[in-house]
């Protein structure tokens, strides 16, 4: 008889001690820009910093994956949660003394977006180990709800926080990765045999480009969500300018961003037993179409509130797709070559994450904010289109899968 995840003593201490990091790095994200606009008056600093951890971030992701695959995972965790509460110290101890330079905070800023690029990809890949293969999919979900619950708790948390004293967040994050670094102490992963010196570097890296790359079913799905996340990443931009020229105030605004969240919490909650429901098919082409037929419903709304209610529902089904398309890869994927699958995925995404948002204010540049939404619905409508009738993905459940 399989345990429950409950009950279940390594997946409960990573989920946990990850639960409480994530609200403390919401709650110093959130309190980033703040400190560099309150230290430097430039809203240019504040951007350039948030910058620098996105930048960290992306580059670190194709290398971060072949160090996941070649080290012990468990040591790279600790030494990520390790080094993000070190950089927090200094980062707390400078603004004690009043001496924080805009240099140290894109410093600090730099080691947390690296940290992340190689925690995330080990996280990953020891999932298959800490839990049977038939409740993946649910740890998935559960960490996919453990995500939205610390960015909502967390982000509102940084700002209280910061309202009290600058170096409070950046405190309180420090703080959060101690009690991670704590837990993972405890945690118990199997043993497996690190790959180290195996092969050149550059050799691993263009081994998990060319695993991506060579599975059909890996390829089709990343492309999707990419242009997904790229035409929904510039849809939201487009619609908080769309809902200023409304006449929207800036704290309704706020609040409609804040639905995104409540919308992947409830959807993440969801998502183990829609993932069994659905199937996979289903399951990934639900969210494709949630968005395709929610996109133009901006048009219509003019209140704030219910344009949150619409960002809402197009995060509902997410956690479902992001499931049964986590689960199925993990399950698929050699754990040798694990670190580097989460590497390669995390970097695409990533950039469309970096593209979206400059795609929104190219488009609010030389359009309206009407025809930017239909822009970006045109571009979802496509992608959704291509879902809808490719045979891979209506025959994702087919797929081989690594036992």
């Amino acid at each position: 008889m399989t345990t429950s995840l409950a009950r279940n003593r390594n997946y409960t201490l990573l989920w946990s001690g990850q639960a409480v990091a994530e609200v403390g790095f919401s709650a110093s994200l959130i309190a980033f820009p703040l400190l560099v606009l309150a230290v430097t008056g430039s809203p240019a600093a504040s951007g350039l910093v948030l910058a620098v951890d996105a930048a960290a971030q992306l580059l670190a992701g194709l290398p971060a994956g072949v160090l996941v695959d070649r080290w012990d995972r468990r040591r790279i965790m600790l030494a990520c949660e390790a080094a993000q509460a070190v950089a927090l110290g200094t980062l707390v101890v400078a603004l004690l003394h009043g001496v924080a330079s805009v240099l140290h905070m894109a410093v600090v800023a730099a080691v947390m977006g690296v940290c992340r690029a190689l925690f995330e990809p080990a996280e990953d890949a020891c999932l298959p180990k800490l839990v049977p293969d038939e409740q993946l999919a649910t740890a998935v979900a559960m960490n996919s709800a453990r995500t939205s619950l610390g960015q909502m708790a967390g982000t509102a948390l940084g700002g209280v926080l910061f309202a009290v004293t600058r170096w409070l967040p950046f405190l309180v994050d420090l703080l959060t990765h101690c009690v991670a670094f704590v837990t993972l102490l405890f945690l118990r992963v199997p043993p497996r045999t690190p790959t180290v010196g195996k092969a050149d570097f550059l050799g691993e890296i263009r081994s998990g480009l060319r695993w991506v790359w060579q599975r059909r079913e890996i390829r089709v799905t990343a492309v999707c969500a990419v242009v997904l996340n790229l035409f929904f990443s510039a849809f939201y931009l487009v619609v908080i300018v769309l809902a200023q020229h409304r006449g929207v105030s800036p704290a309704v605004i706020g609040v409609m961003a804040a639905m995104l969240g409540v919308g992947g919490v409830v959807g993440s909650l969801l998502a183990p037993r829609l993932h069994r429901v659905l199937g996979p098919y289903v399951s990934i082409a639900g969210v494709f179409w949630a968005v395709t037929l929610l996109t133009p419903v901006s048009l219509l709304v003019a209140d704030g509130y219910a344009l949150g209610g619409v960002f809402a529902l197009m995060m509902v089904l997410a956690p479902t797709a992001n499931t049964t398309i986590s689960t199925h890869q993990l399950l698929l994927t050699p754990d040798e070559l694990r670190g580097r699958l989460s590497g390669v995925l995390a970097v695409a995404v990533g950039l469309a994450g970096v593209l979206g948002p400059v795609l929104g204010g190219v488009l609010t540049e030389f359009l309206a904010p009407t025809d930017a939404v239909v822009v970006c619905a045109v571009g979802i409508a496509l992608v959704t289109a291509f879902v809808t009738v490719s045979p891979t993905l209506r025959r994702y459940a087919d797929q081989e899968v690594v036992s």
